[in-house]
């Protein structure tokens, strides 16, 4: 669910509210008990919960350990190793 964002035209109070995309935006100010509430364009909200997501979290067996240490070193690019004729 999204984190929107309101502010009180009245009063100038300002809050987030967690709510479904399909409700209905907020109308009445909790500060002012208004009816001057509109919802703010803003950065999209999001949250982050639990412990966080790591490349090994969904991998079983020998798949856990896809970026161990290797070896192999990357091939360094040249004008010539891209296919362009000079």
């Amino acid at each position: 669910m999204p984190i929107y964002e309101y502010e009180c035209k009245a009063c100038g109070h300002r809050l987030e509210k967690l709510q479904k995309i399909s409700a209905d935006p907020l109308k009445d100010c909790p500060a002012c008990q208004g009816d001057g509430l509109e919802r703010l364009v803003s950065a999209a909200g999001f949250r982050l919960a639990g412990g966080g997501w790591y490349e090994t979290d969904f991998k079983t067996g020998s798949k856990k350990n896809l970026v161990a240490d290797t070896n192999a070193t990357p091939k360094s690019a040249t004008p010539n190793d891209t296919g362009a004729t000079a």
